[in-house]
């Protein structure tokens, strides 16, 4: 991944984290920074079908599910499949579809199903969708309830390439034609499956219990919040974590993975007040505040050895 995104090492290890946790991401981002370009490149190298919808306010939620039509060989109602029946959904600037849209993909995030007619159809095994929104053009949007931005296990930004980087993005794509080099298949849908299934035995002390769910509990009483991390957050903050750790290479969590996960984790289920909205108050600052606030446990492997 990092021949693709360059410079981005942090963003490409969240993102995988997060698709080996078996959750959704939201990248919130300005147009150009290679959004697109990253979720179709770890659908390559993880071997997933992938497929790409352009959210617009005059998508119908039968555009993304599917619909069931009138089959004359056979004379029965036929359901045909949406784009939805994929690995990996890159779901293409969310907020500009209608809320009626947006509430398609609910059921799809959370039961990894839908229903049409009646009729409950599974999703492909696994199912992982990644949203965009322009965080800076409201023009023409829908902001995202915070039922469905609850939905997202993570969410952050890639932000613009340092120079160097920028410099190596633009010579790639003048000897090439694209902006990446080719990349590789080194995973299928069954492997990672297994990651998943591995991910479980990762030992999480009560400790880091203690410590994840005492930081999403600090978002929850302050002034400046209106509305804080709900316990899906901490559930979310404990399954990164525990896929940090697997990245890492170890099979224990440490409060180091905890600090490192809490902003992707948390950040997009905090609601400022109008009062500190007003005040220009980030919402980042708010978990910094957490992290700078709780102390941090003793992390304890399996065999009860201190780190």
């Amino acid at each position: 991944m990092n021949h693709v995104i360059h410079g981005k090492n942090e963003v490409v290890n969240l993102v995988v984290a997060s698709v080996f946790a078996g959750g959704h991401v939201l990248l919130e981002d300005v147009p150009g920074v290679a959004k697109t370009l990253l979720a179709r490149s770890l659908a390559e190298i993880l071997g997933l079908e992938f497929a790409r919808i352009q959210f617009t306010p005059d998508l119908l939620p039968s555009d993304i599910i599917g619909l069931t039509i009138w089959d004359p060989p056979t004379q029965q109602m036929q359901f045909r499949k949406g784009p939805i029946f994929t690995n990996i959904l890159l779901a293409d600037e969310l907020n500009r579809a209608s809320p009626k849209t947006q509430s398609a993909l609910l059921e799809a995030m959370a039961e990894s199903q839908v229903t049409v007619d009646g009729v409950t159809y599974p999703l492909p095994d696994p199912f992982v969708v990644i949203a965009t929104q322009n965080p800076i053009e409201f023009e023409g949007t829908y902001p995202l309830p915070e039922a469905q931005v609850d939905r997202f296990l993570t969410s952050t930004t890639i932000g613009y390439p340092s120079e160097g980087d920028e410099r190596q993005v633009v010579t790639d794509h003048l000897a090439t034609g694209i902006a990446n080099a080719n990349v590789t298949q080194i995973f299928d849908p069954e492997r990672l499956l297994q990651v998943r299934r591995t991910l479980q035995t990762i030992y999480v002390s009560d400790a880091i219990i203690d410590y994840v769910v005492a930081l999403a509990r600090f978002t929850r009483d302050r002034s400046s919040v209106s509305l804080g991390a709900s316990p899906r957050g901490s559930i979310a903050l404990a399954l990164l974590s525990r896929a940090a750790a697997a990245v890492a290479g170890r099979d224990f969590v440490t409060p180091e993975d905890v600090k490192a996960m809490a902003i992707p984790a948390l950040v997009h289920r905090i609601r400022l007040s109008p009062e500190a909205w007003i005040r220009g108050l980030r919402r980042e600052s708010i978990v910094n505040e957490a992290i700078q606030s709780i102390p941090m446990p003793v992390a304890v492997d399996e065999s009860g050895d201190s780190h």
